[in-house]
Order: structure tokens, then sequence, then C-alpha cells
């Protein structure tokens, strides 16, 4: 099975944020960046910088904390942000090369 990620990003003012999953995080924070998917969500609310994220064997569990993620409320997530990232740097150079990990 493949590896996953669970990653969250914000606009530059850090007032939307957005999580999602993937299987290849270098390429999909890359999507975001240049507005591959120009309707959007991440998009339309100019969403490219990565704040947070989390690496799991199987895509299975990081579609699962996915779910748990999006469950809860805002402060539950800057919490979280806050604990590995609490000026919420873009974490972007910091992933480009997991995948060759």
């Amino acid at each position: 099975m493949k590896q996953g990620f669970i990653y969250i990003i914000t606009n530059k003012n850090n007032t939307v944020l957005y999580i999602g999953v993937t299987s290849n995080l270098p390429q999909r924070i890359e999507e975001h960046k240049h507005k591959r998917y120009e309707n959007s969500f991440s998009a339309r609310y100019n969403l490219n910088k990565l704040v947070y994220y989390e690496q799991f064997q199987m895509i299975g569990d990081a579609i699962g904390r996915e779910k748990q993620l999006k469950a809860g409320n805002r402060a539950t997530k800057e919490k979280l942000i806050n604990s590995i990232n609490p000026n919420w740097n873009d974490l972007y150079d910091e992933i480009i090369d997991i995948m060759n990990i």
C-alpha cells in the first residue's frame, strides 16, 4: 500500500485553513502553490503556505487522520500547528525531498 500524508495549508495572513491528504506531499503542495485547480477552494483563498504535515506508512491511516482533524475546531488545529511550527513558517523547503527518504 502507498504511504500517505495529511497537511494543513493557509494563506499569507493565516486566516483560512485547509486540511488535505495525499500520497505525494511535495507534488501536491506544488499544485497548491501554482493553483493547478483554479476553481478549487485553495486557489480561491490563496492557500499555498504549508504550515503542518504528518506522514503515515499507509494512505488509509492518513485518510483517517484527515477526517479526525477536519472534525475538530479551529482552536484545535491552531494548537496542533503551534506545537511544531509556532511561527507558522512555510515548511515547503523542508519536504521537497521527503519522497526520496
